[in-house]
């Protein structure tokens, strides 16, 4: 629903300077802008109207005697109730909107007021009196919040890109950052790959006062696994928080639709939400479209589904724009086909649903099964194991058969988990093709995460690490910028705090039985979908990169990319390019040779770093249409 920029400090003809940067953030919000100026500080808004369409729900927003004004990117979908409950402490609302509930809130409760909010959201507030900057991130990380402190000036948006037209703002490359994001195909920090710019964590705040930034951690998620009810009960409760959770994720004053792919996830969520509208993109490459299972899913439900097959032309030829939208790079494939899903949506709807969290709340990727599966094997005493795991990694060739198998179980779940999609390249590899080198860091970033689960079960290890990583940095990250580059809001009824409340107390038998996941949702969604799709193993977003890399056409295309003087002077060429050979030949004729993954990390970083650093400023077509 929006979204926002502004900055405290001084700087010369800072209405201009503001109205620049809310124009990079326009897509966001192309219903409307508002902005408030003053001498300490500037809040510049850009909205996408959904709930409250009248003029009156225009931000910034203001308290009753206009001493503190609001700027808010998301839904508060308890706000009916937090509203009942301001106004009987006596606040007057001006407007039918969840966004002044946020401002009246603070008033009463200050800080504390993000401990009442279920939703997504990120927000600012500025204290005219005060001269304070408080602002906060929902506690999954939905809503995008960047900061950053430059020349005397804090700078807050929505995204990155607004900074660049802050004159205070210095645009440099943070290197430091390419290490990690080989192995993660994101960045796995709050830092970013611009020097000096932070993403505010999910479950956090800040308030910025005097030149001073204090950071707080207001909410961390706690999977006790303590319930003790009996199966058919704890599905019986799935299927209430559930049904609540995709009510009230509708609350809107326009039509809300559904994304829907072939998995239990979306259909899920589309039989609860009884949409008008279901989306589907694919390939035309057999095993990678879902379409005909998901029109023939809708079908069942008596559902309309608009489905869309991309040609490979549109995917590639769309890479440079959708790297200007992403902000930073994330090197996962699905990324760019949910710009073309969030696109064919926009086109009738300005919401929609999509089944985002589950697998981090119900245990639904299949290498949690992992952990449970050859127990024999895992009780090989650990020092005949990492032997075998170093031997598999530095003398079996890659591809053969069980090298991966010895590799991961010659670690501890420590040292080899550390991301969904894990492994693009190794530490060994990274460094070896980063001319500069790079410090092992994958462990400094995962370490502080599973210290704080020590004693649990490994799924649920698992399940923190990537409700703190993966979800965050990628599947939330592309999820929000995708849609809001199509201005189209995306909400993710599993991600409720109600629903993270239940999952929490599931024990590992109700969540992965291998080699079955997600076992008490899907026994859930049993009871109102076909057996099949609820049961459905999970697929993920098929794209056949792996495919199109073998054809000359785009095998030359990133060829020329991997001899640029971007590639040169951050990785060794000749390395990126007997990978990019050994995977359309085949090494040593080996058909299964797969380096996609790894030439699509590099590529997609070079993509970006050109968009964004090799050709001057990057362009919003809005902008350029003025």
């Amino acid at each position: 629903m929006c979204g926002f920029a502004g900055f405290v400090g001084s700087v010369e003809d800072r209405e201009q300077v503001l109205e620049n940067m809310m124009d990079t953030i326009i897509h966001r919000g192309p219903d409307s802008e508002g902005k408030y100026v003053d001498e300490d500080a500037a809040l510049g808004f850009r909205r996408l109207s959904i709930i409250d369409l009248s003029s009156v729900g225009d931000q910034p927003l203001y308290n009753e005697d206009r001493t503190k004004v609001l700027v808010f990117n998301g839904e508060i979908y308890n706000y009916q109730e937090l509203r009942a409950e301001l106004v009987e402490a006596g606040h007057v609302f001006v407007s039918n909107t969840d966004s002044e509930t946020l401002i009246h809130g603070y008033e009463q409760w200050g800080e504390k007021l993000v401990d009442r909010l279920r939703g997504m959201y990120a927000f600012a507030i500025w204290d005219t009196k005060e001269k304070r900057l408080f602002a906060a991130r929902d506690i999954f990380g939905i809503k995008p919040l960047y900061y950053a402190q430059m020349n005397g000036t804090l700078m807050f948006a929505s995204e990155i890109k607004a900074f660049m037209e802050h004159p205070k703002f210095d645009k440099v490359f943070n290197e430091d950052a390419l290490g990690n994001y080989l192995s993660f195909q994101f960045v796995p920090t709050n830092e970013t790959f611009f020097k000096g710019v932070f993403c505010v964590q999910p479950g956090h705040y800040f308030v910025y006062e005097d030149g001073k930034l204090e950071i707080t951690r207001y909410f961390e998620p706690d999977f006790t696994g303590d319930c003790k009810k009996p199966f058919e009960e704890v599905v019986d409760d799935v299927e209430a928080v559930m049904k609540e959770s995709v009510k009230m994720h509708k609350i809107s004053d326009v039509e809300v639709a559904s994304y829907l792919s072939s998995g239990v996830d979306s259909s899920y969520l589309t039989y609860l939400g009884q949409v008008d509208h279901t989306f589907t993109v694919g390939f035309d490459e057999g095993k990678y479209s879902e379409i005909q299972d998901a029109k023939d899913f809708a079908a069942s439900i008596d559902m309309e589904n608009d489905a869309k097959v991309i040609t490979p032309d549109e995917y590639w030829d769309k890479l440079s724009d959708i790297q200007y939208y992403m902000d930073e790079p994330v090197a996962d494939p699905a990324a760019i086909a949910l710009y073309f899903l969030s696109e064919e949506a926009s086109k009738k709807v300005k919401v929609v649903l999509s089944g985002e969290g589950s697998d981090e709340l119900f245990g639904g990727y299949n290498i949690y099964c992992e952990p449970l599966e050859h127990t024999s094997f895992n009780r090989i005493p650990m020092g005949i194991r990492r032997f075998l795991g170093r031997f598999a990694e530095y003398c079996l060739p890659r591809g053969m058969k069980g090298r991966g198998f010895l590799m991961r179980h010659g670690k501890t779940l420590e040292e080899r988990y550390f991301a969904n999609a894990t492994n693009i390249f190794t530490e060994r590899e990274a460094n070896k093709i980063l001319k500069k080198g790079c410090e092992p860091g994958i462990q400094k970033v995962t370490r502080p995460l599973y210290d704080r689960v020590k004693g649990k079960d490994p799924v649920t290890k698992m399940q923190y690490v990537d409700l703190h990583l993966w979800l965050v940095h990628d599947i939330l990250m592309k999820g929000d910028k995708m849609g809001m580059a199509n201005s189209l809001e995306v909400r993710v009824p599993f991600l409720d705090k109600k629903v993270l409340e239940l999952a929490e107390t599931l024990p590992l038998e109700y969540k992965v039985q291998a080699p079955r996941t997600k076992v008490a949702l899907r026994a859930a969604a049993d009871r109102n979908i076909r057996s099949k799709t609820a049961e459905k193993k999970k697929l993920g977003f098929p794209i056949p990169i792996r495919v199109w890399l073998k054809e000359d056409k785009y095998y030359n295309r990133v060829r020329d990319m991997f001899q640029s003087d971007a590639a040169k002077k951050f990785f060794r060429t000749e390395i990126l390019l007997k990978m990019l050979d050994d995977h359309k030949n085949g090494k040593n004729h080996n058909e299964k040779t797969d380096n996609s993954r790894k030439i699509w990390t590099v590529y997609i970083f070079l993509v970006w770093y050109d968009r964004f650093f090799e050709h001057g400023k990057p362009m919003h077509p809005v902008m350029k249409a003025r």
